[in-house]
Protein backbone atom coordinates (compact mmCIF):
# COMPACT_ATOMS: atom_id res chain seq x y z
CA UNK A 1 0.00 0.00 0.00
CA UNK A 2 1.37 3.49 -0.81
CA UNK A 3 1.43 5.76 1.97
CA UNK A 4 -0.20 8.99 1.13
CA UNK A 5 2.46 12.39 1.18
CA UNK A 6 1.59 15.98 1.42
CA UNK A 7 4.40 18.82 1.27
CA UNK A 8 3.45 21.81 2.84
CA UNK A 9 5.30 24.91 1.84
CA UNK A 10 5.30 27.58 4.52
CA UNK A 11 6.59 29.31 7.55
CA UNK A 12 7.58 27.99 11.04
CA UNK A 13 5.04 29.10 14.07
CA UNK A 14 7.75 28.91 17.09
CA UNK A 15 4.28 28.44 19.00
CA UNK A 16 3.24 25.31 17.53
CA UNK A 17 -0.44 26.50 16.79
CA UNK A 18 0.18 27.74 12.99
CA UNK A 19 2.24 27.43 9.78
CA UNK A 20 3.83 24.67 9.45
CA UNK A 21 3.71 22.86 12.98
CA UNK A 22 -0.42 23.26 12.16
CA UNK A 23 0.02 22.03 9.02
CA UNK A 24 2.63 18.76 10.12
CA UNK A 25 -0.07 18.07 13.21
CA UNK A 26 -2.85 18.11 10.40
CA UNK A 27 -1.34 15.66 8.17
CA UNK A 28 -0.75 13.18 10.72
CA UNK A 29 -4.23 13.93 12.45
CA UNK A 30 -5.71 13.21 9.17
CA UNK A 31 -3.35 9.83 8.34
CA UNK A 32 -1.07 11.79 6.33
CA UNK A 33 2.81 11.65 5.74
CA UNK A 34 3.97 15.47 6.33
CA UNK A 35 7.09 16.48 4.74
CA UNK A 36 8.35 20.73 4.94
CA UNK A 37 9.68 23.08 3.39
CA UNK A 38 9.99 26.50 5.57
CA UNK A 39 9.85 29.71 3.76
CA UNK A 40 10.30 31.60 6.86
CA UNK A 41 11.18 31.60 10.58
CA UNK A 42 8.45 33.39 12.87
CA UNK A 43 8.87 34.55 16.31
CA UNK A 44 5.52 34.33 17.56
CA UNK A 45 3.24 33.19 20.23
CA UNK A 46 -0.78 33.56 20.62
CA UNK A 47 -0.58 37.08 21.06
CA UNK A 48 0.90 38.03 18.06
CA UNK A 49 4.08 37.68 15.33
CA UNK A 50 7.79 39.62 16.88
CA UNK A 51 9.71 38.98 13.76
CA UNK A 52 10.34 37.37 10.31
CA UNK A 53 13.06 35.76 9.65
CA UNK A 54 12.79 34.42 5.59
CA UNK A 55 14.70 31.95 4.53
CA UNK A 56 16.75 32.79 1.34
CA UNK A 57 15.17 31.64 -1.68
CA UNK A 58 17.47 29.34 -2.69
CA UNK A 59 17.59 26.88 -0.17
CA UNK A 60 13.83 27.20 -0.15
CA UNK A 61 14.19 25.59 -3.51
CA UNK A 62 16.66 23.09 -1.86
CA UNK A 63 14.22 21.73 0.07
CA UNK A 64 11.40 21.61 -2.31
CA UNK A 65 13.42 19.81 -5.18
CA UNK A 66 14.84 17.32 -1.83
CA UNK A 67 11.60 16.90 -1.24
CA UNK A 68 9.64 15.37 -4.59
CA UNK A 69 13.62 14.20 -5.75
CA UNK A 70 12.85 11.22 -2.75
CA UNK A 71 8.97 11.08 -1.92
CA UNK A 72 5.84 10.48 -3.57
CA UNK A 73 3.69 13.73 -3.26
CA UNK A 74 0.30 13.60 -3.42
CA UNK A 75 -0.54 17.23 -2.86
CA UNK A 76 1.01 20.60 -2.12
CA UNK A 77 -0.02 23.16 0.38
CA UNK A 78 1.75 26.38 0.21
CA UNK A 79 1.32 28.51 3.35
CA UNK A 80 2.78 31.57 4.29
CA UNK A 81 5.48 32.37 1.53
CA UNK A 82 6.80 35.59 2.92
CA UNK A 83 8.71 37.53 0.26
CA UNK A 84 8.61 37.69 -3.72
CA UNK A 85 11.76 36.50 -4.19
CA UNK A 86 10.58 33.18 -2.43
CA UNK A 87 7.49 33.13 -4.20
CA UNK A 88 8.87 33.22 -7.64
CA UNK A 89 11.30 30.27 -6.58
CA UNK A 90 8.68 28.22 -5.29
CA UNK A 91 6.48 28.73 -8.95
CA UNK A 92 9.59 27.65 -10.50
CA UNK A 93 10.06 24.26 -8.64
CA UNK A 94 6.30 23.47 -8.80
CA UNK A 95 6.33 23.99 -12.23
CA UNK A 96 8.97 21.67 -12.86
CA UNK A 97 7.87 18.42 -10.73
CA UNK A 98 3.97 19.24 -11.32
CA UNK A 99 2.17 18.17 -8.56
CA UNK A 100 -1.01 16.43 -9.01
CA UNK A 101 -2.77 18.90 -6.86
CA UNK A 102 -1.46 22.13 -5.25
CA UNK A 103 -3.57 23.96 -2.20
CA UNK A 104 -2.62 27.72 -2.28
CA UNK A 105 -3.61 29.36 1.11
CA UNK A 106 -2.96 32.97 0.64
CA UNK A 107 -1.76 33.92 3.86
CA UNK A 108 -1.44 37.58 4.34
CA UNK A 109 -2.75 38.81 7.75
CA UNK A 110 -1.92 36.20 11.15
CA UNK A 111 -5.16 35.74 13.27
CA UNK A 112 -3.63 38.64 15.52
CA UNK A 113 -3.81 41.00 12.84
CA UNK A 114 -0.08 41.10 12.12
CA UNK A 115 0.44 41.54 8.35
CA UNK A 116 2.78 38.55 6.30
CA UNK A 117 2.97 39.52 3.50
CA UNK A 118 4.05 42.95 1.64
CA UNK A 119 2.15 44.55 -1.35
CA UNK A 120 4.51 44.08 -3.76
CA UNK A 121 4.78 40.11 -2.58
CA UNK A 122 0.86 39.87 -3.06
CA UNK A 123 1.13 41.00 -6.49
CA UNK A 124 3.42 38.17 -7.25
CA UNK A 125 1.51 35.93 -5.54
CA UNK A 126 -1.56 36.11 -7.43
CA UNK A 127 0.44 36.46 -10.81
CA UNK A 128 2.54 33.89 -10.47
CA UNK A 129 1.18 30.90 -7.99
CA UNK A 130 -2.46 31.55 -8.00
CA UNK A 131 -2.32 29.82 -11.81
CA UNK A 132 -0.65 26.97 -10.17
CA UNK A 133 -3.42 26.28 -7.60
CA UNK A 134 -5.52 23.32 -7.77
CA UNK A 135 -7.96 25.27 -5.36
CA UNK A 136 -7.52 29.05 -3.53
CA UNK A 137 -8.66 29.20 0.15
CA UNK A 138 -8.84 32.76 0.71
CA UNK A 139 -10.76 33.99 3.83
CA UNK A 140 -13.13 37.21 2.98
CA UNK A 141 -10.78 40.19 3.30
CA UNK A 142 -8.20 37.69 1.41
CA UNK A 143 -10.20 37.52 -1.48
CA UNK A 144 -10.68 40.95 -1.25
CA UNK A 145 -7.07 41.81 -0.99
CA UNK A 146 -6.26 39.41 -4.17
CA UNK A 147 -8.55 41.40 -6.35
CA UNK A 148 -8.27 44.82 -4.87
CA UNK A 149 -11.68 45.46 -3.85
CA UNK A 150 -13.27 45.62 -1.00
CA UNK A 151 -14.82 42.89 1.03
CA UNK A 152 -18.02 41.00 -0.07
CA UNK A 153 -20.90 41.52 1.82
CA UNK A 154 -23.30 39.29 0.01
CA UNK A 155 -23.66 35.76 -1.53
CA UNK A 156 -23.38 37.11 -4.77
CA UNK A 157 -20.78 39.55 -4.21
CA UNK A 158 -18.62 35.96 -2.77
CA UNK A 159 -19.25 34.54 -5.65
CA UNK A 160 -18.45 37.17 -7.96
CA UNK A 161 -15.30 37.66 -6.58
CA UNK A 162 -14.89 33.60 -6.79
CA UNK A 163 -15.06 33.98 -10.35
CA UNK A 164 -12.76 36.73 -10.81
CA UNK A 165 -10.06 34.68 -8.78
CA UNK A 166 -10.94 31.89 -11.06
CA UNK A 167 -9.78 34.25 -14.42
CA UNK A 168 -6.57 34.70 -12.46
CA UNK A 169 -6.24 30.76 -13.01
CA UNK A 170 -7.29 28.77 -9.99
CA UNK A 171 -9.03 25.65 -10.90
CA UNK A 172 -11.45 26.19 -7.60
CA UNK A 173 -11.75 28.70 -4.70
CA UNK A 174 -12.39 28.29 -1.67
CA UNK A 175 -14.23 31.56 -0.09
CA UNK A 176 -14.09 30.98 3.97
CA UNK A 177 -16.80 32.54 5.21
CA UNK A 178 -14.92 32.70 9.03
CA UNK A 179 -15.02 36.74 9.19
CA UNK A 180 -18.27 36.68 8.33
CA UNK A 181 -21.48 37.19 10.55
CA UNK A 182 -24.10 34.86 11.93
CA UNK A 183 -25.13 31.52 13.51
CA UNK A 184 -23.04 29.61 10.81
CA UNK A 185 -19.86 30.02 9.15
CA UNK A 186 -20.96 29.60 5.41
CA UNK A 187 -17.68 28.46 2.99
CA UNK A 188 -18.40 28.90 -0.24
CA UNK A 189 -16.15 26.74 -3.50
CA UNK A 190 -16.39 28.19 -6.48
CA UNK A 191 -15.49 26.48 -9.41
CA UNK A 192 -16.16 26.59 -13.24
CA UNK A 193 -19.22 24.49 -13.26
CA UNK A 194 -20.88 25.21 -9.61
CA UNK A 195 -21.03 27.17 -6.21
CA UNK A 196 -21.07 25.19 -3.20
CA UNK A 197 -22.36 26.72 0.28
CA UNK A 198 -20.87 24.78 3.12
CA UNK A 199 -22.44 25.55 6.22
CA UNK A 200 -20.70 24.68 9.41
CA UNK A 201 -21.99 26.34 13.30
CA UNK A 202 -20.00 29.05 14.49
CA UNK A 203 -18.31 28.46 17.40
CA UNK A 204 -18.00 31.06 20.10
CA UNK A 205 -14.38 30.56 20.76
CA UNK A 206 -11.55 33.15 20.87
CA UNK A 207 -8.71 30.08 20.38
CA UNK A 208 -8.26 29.72 16.25
CA UNK A 209 -4.68 30.51 15.77
CA UNK A 210 -3.96 28.14 13.30
CA UNK A 211 -7.75 27.73 11.64
CA UNK A 212 -7.06 28.54 7.92
CA UNK A 213 -3.74 26.90 7.82
CA UNK A 214 -4.96 23.47 9.27
CA UNK A 215 -8.13 23.78 6.73
CA UNK A 216 -5.72 24.45 3.96
CA UNK A 217 -3.85 21.27 5.07
CA UNK A 218 -6.99 19.08 6.06
CA UNK A 219 -7.64 19.85 2.26
CA UNK A 220 -4.47 18.67 0.60
CA UNK A 221 -4.72 15.56 3.49
CA UNK A 222 -7.52 14.51 1.35
CA UNK A 223 -6.53 15.50 -1.97
CA UNK A 224 -3.24 13.18 -1.04
CA UNK A 225 -5.41 10.40 -0.37
CA UNK A 226 -7.23 10.62 -3.83
CA UNK A 227 -10.30 12.41 -2.97
CA UNK A 228 -12.19 14.68 -5.10
CA UNK A 229 -11.81 18.35 -4.53
CA UNK A 230 -15.28 18.36 -3.53
CA UNK A 231 -15.12 15.60 -0.69
CA UNK A 232 -11.52 17.01 0.22
CA UNK A 233 -13.31 20.41 1.31
CA UNK A 234 -16.31 18.39 2.80
CA UNK A 235 -13.82 16.10 5.02
CA UNK A 236 -11.78 19.20 5.73
CA UNK A 237 -14.72 21.39 6.34
CA UNK A 238 -16.11 18.96 9.28
CA UNK A 239 -12.46 18.54 10.30
CA UNK A 240 -11.37 21.50 11.23
CA UNK A 241 -14.96 22.47 12.75
CA UNK A 242 -14.83 19.92 14.93
CA UNK A 243 -11.36 20.81 16.07
CA UNK A 244 -12.54 24.35 16.86
CA UNK A 245 -15.11 23.44 18.97
CA UNK A 246 -12.85 21.18 21.13
CA UNK A 247 -10.38 24.31 21.17
CA UNK A 248 -11.55 25.24 24.47
CA UNK A 249 -10.15 21.78 25.62
CA UNK A 250 -6.78 23.34 25.85
CA UNK A 251 -5.47 26.14 27.98
CA UNK A 252 -2.42 27.31 26.06
CA UNK A 253 -1.34 30.95 25.91
CA UNK A 254 -3.20 34.19 26.17
CA UNK A 255 -3.66 35.08 23.40
CA UNK A 256 -5.87 33.43 20.51
CA UNK A 257 -4.47 30.03 21.73
CA UNK A 258 -4.57 26.83 19.23
CA UNK A 259 -7.63 24.67 17.55
CA UNK A 260 -7.30 21.06 18.68
CA UNK A 261 -5.65 19.02 15.74
CA UNK A 262 -5.75 15.61 17.64
CA UNK A 263 -9.24 16.38 18.64
CA UNK A 264 -10.00 12.30 17.82
CA UNK A 265 -7.65 11.43 20.04
CA UNK A 266 -7.21 13.02 23.18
Amino acid sequence: MTTPVALTIAGSDSSGGAGIQADLKTFAALGVYGASAITALTAQNTNGVTGIHAVPAEFVTAQIDAVFADLDVGAAKIGMVAQALSIDAIAAALSRWAPRNVVLDPVMVATSGDRLLSPQAVEALRNKLVPLASVITPNLPEAAALLDEPVARSEAEIESQGRRLLALGARAVLIKGGHGEGAASIDYLVSAESTIALAAPRVATKNTHGTGCSLSSAIAAGLAKGDTLEQAVRNAKAWISAAIAAADRFSVGHGHGPVHHFHKFY
